[in-house]
């Protein structure tokens, strides 16, 4: 092979912070093959290693030794260091390789953190500021680039850190998705080339979901694999337990660490206890073994033993050596996102499924037939029934947490797909008891996400759901029923036509985060689907999304002399009331069965609160009345009918 189309690279893991004792190594074989290799060390003297190969990925073949030994020159001067591989094994010829020295870090990575105007970046930790903490832990000022950079990584800081001016009046202190997805849009928009990788934290006060809600990852925005973080810094994250000796310290720990934990999943870290599955859980780089105990960033201080307590009492401000090990010597790419191939052969037959369930997930569809329309987005209802005759103790929100569960998309015909979402969210964790015979509900909305367009071209689909219920013991799976659902064909010229740009991303992840300001094309899209495809359902979701964003005082980043500012626009309202309008009212049933009965109310709520807003409360309570007939019409169960009751008559008390 010539040798500008080979070029190799060693990891050599025996020093320094949290030493692994782990060699390993790329070898570029051409311009798109390539070898990763792992081996285990042993010191045979000061500046000699040998081991084991243990982990091959890409054409193994190539590479067949079994045994590497490492002998390192070392010297004060960087140009002089070197590291000479000598690989052995399986009959083949010795190979050697001899390496320069580049740097004490394995990969490079470049932050940015900025915070609204009033609130503040948690970006460094004070080790001795609260008094519950390891023993052993020196005293020390911690920061996030301390964190990553003993993980192994150089960490560049961009420009930033500034408070981000607010300006423009009518604002609030709360975020919607829409709102913080068109911020990560525009900070990444400023970069036509940039790091490989790289990330922004932005820190803000609290999303409209309210206390609840912690922190949101933006997976790949843009090119370039680039992540966008959302701390929200009021939220149960600021909540110190009662009695704390010293509760703004206590305060100042969980949203540091909320940081560095949902960072660690930009860095595509698992939680703790979700490390070990079986294959429906997606494609493991290796065997891994859950750590429901670590004392690690990506474990949830609440969930060990003893409580948060019990955590910080032992937490050093690190990550496991497990993840450690993953973040230095895990090749690049290890996952094939959204490939599962395990499931057309095997099903979910490997799921941890008891014999006798205590537990029902049911997937549906709040129609006679699953037939959508040609471009109509496909929204599923998930029930969680309680089948045992004792309580089951389940998180408040295990329904919305998607990293809870594996959704698998398999068109008739074709490999089956695995639906990953374009976020993934931090919640508080509470713990409801579900009585005997009692349900829970919650909507997927599953037709598009960082794999593109899973459910698009007309045919058939089967859907179906595991469930990850790790607050069980031994750490049960729930499957749901495999749901059959089918596309129409289009009806006619246009939606064919529309159908080109319709299945974009932007389009997407306007539908999916309830609106944007940003994505200009996706919203002329949509304006030319509720314009030439009015009678068709995609117009209803159409109208749904442009009336959210125009419905509201949108913050907006902006970048003005590479210094940013939020600029907040103002609501547009008689544009929004006709859209609501053309969504939620004009056809009620057709919308509700389209958007799912879970989301039609969650709407129409909105649209009520909205009026109300506006100084219309006769509307507001109009609307749940006719809101109450719809969901009274389709059998909606009679605790969600009072619900809808109690609300109709607080806005007309409001009159």
């Amino acid at each position: 092979m010539p040798w500008w189309l080979s070029r190799e690279e060693l990891r050599l893991d025996v020093d320094g912070r949290y030493p692994q004792m782990i060699a390993s190594g790329t070898v570029f074989r051409s311009l798109s093959t390539r070898i990763h290799w792992i081996a285990n060390l042993m010191a045979m003297s000061a500046n000699t290693w040998r081991g084991a190969i243990w982990y091959k990925d890409g054409d193994a073949a190539s590479l067949p030794y079994t045994n590497v030994e490492i002998e390192v020159v070392r010297s004060r001067y960087p140009n002089q260091r070197s590291a000479t591989v000598t690989f052995t094994g399986n009959g083949a010829p010795d190979r050697v390789r001899t390496f320069r020295y580049k740097s004490a870090y394995f990969h490079e990575v470049e932050f940015e953190f900025d915070a609204v105007e009033g609130t503040t970046a948690a970006t460094s930790i004070n080790t001795f500021d609260h008094p519950n903490r390891p023993a052993t832990l020196p005293n020390e000022t911690v920061t996030i680039q301390d964190v990553f950079g003993r993980a192994g990584f150089r960490v560049r800081t961009s420009n930033g850190g500034n408070a981000v001016p607010l300006n423009g009046a009518g604002w609030d202190r709360r975020w919607s998705n829409s709102e913080m997805h068109d911020a990560m849009q525009t900070y990444w928009s400023r970069y036509a080339d940039g790091p490989q990788w790289a990330m922004w934290v932005f820190f803000a006060a609290i999303h409209e979901e309210g206390e609840s809600l912690g922190g949101i990852m933006f997976d790949d925005i843009g090119p370039n694999h680039r992540q966008g973080t959302a701390i929200f810094n009021d939220t149960f994250i600021a909540d110190p337990p009662p009695g704390d000796p010293a509760p703004q310290s206590w305060v100042q720990r969980m949203r540091f660490w909320t940081a560095c934990h949902e960072m660690g999943h930009a860095f595509n870290l698992a939680h703790s206890w979700q490390k070990q599955h079986s294959p429906e859980w997606g494609k493991a780089w290796i065997p891994l073994a859950n750590e429901p105990e670590a004392r690690s960033f990506m474990n949830y201080p609440f969930n060990v033993a003893g409580g948060q307590t019990a955590f910080f009492r032992d937490f050093e401000y690190r990550f496991s050596d497990g993840e450690l090990l993953f973040m230095r010597h895990a090749p690049a790419k290890f996952v094939q996102m959204g490939n599962a191939n395990w499931f057309d052969d095997h099903g979910f037959e490997q799921a941890v499924v008891s014999p006798e369930p205590d537990l029902k997930l049911e997937l549906r569809t709040n129609r006679q037939k699953n037939i959508f329309e040609f471009l109509e987005p496909v929204v599923l209802e998930l029930k969680l029934t309680n089948i045992s005759n004792q309580p089951q103790l389940i998180h408040n929100n295990i329904l919305s947490q998607l990293d809870h569960m594996t959704v698998i998309i398999k068109k008739k015909g074709k490999a089956a797909r695995q639906f990953i979402p374009f976020a993934q969210y931090c919640w508080k964790t509470d713990v409801k008891a579900l009585m005997p015979g009692e349900s829970m509900y919650d909507s997927l909305f599953v037709s598009v996400g960082q794999n593109g367009w899973d459910l698009s071209e007309p045919g058939y689909y089967t859907v179906q759901i595991a469930l990850h219920m790790d607050e069980e013991p031994g750490e049960e799976d729930v499957v749901s029923n495999p749901l059959v659902i089918r596309i129409a064909p289009p009806r006619g010229y246009d939606e064919e036509f529309i159908a080109q740009d319709f299945f974009s991303k932007e389009v997407g992840r306007i539908l999916t985060f309830d609106g944007s300001r940003f994505l200009d094309k996706g919203n002329d899209i949509l304006h030319e689907v509720t314009e030439r495809l009015s009678d068709r359902r995609v117009a209803i979701h159409a109208h749904v999304a442009l009336a959210s964003a125009l419905s509201q005082d949108y913050k907006q980043l902006e970048i003005k002399d590479d210094q940013l500012q939020i600029q907040v626009a103002p609501a547009k309202v008689e544009e929004a009331r006709q859209k609501f309008a053309a969504a939620l009212t004009d056809e009620k049933q057709t919308a509700a069965e389209s958007l799912g009965h879970i989301d039609y109310k969650y709407y129409v709520d909105r649209f009520s609160d909205w009026l109300a807003q506006q100084g219309d409360p006769q509307a507001a309570a109009e609307t749940q009345n006719e809101l109450l007939q719809v969901l009274r019409d389709r059998n909606v169960i009679q605790r969600v009918l009072e619900t809808v009751k109690d609300k109709r008559d607080e806005y007309q008390q409001q009159k």
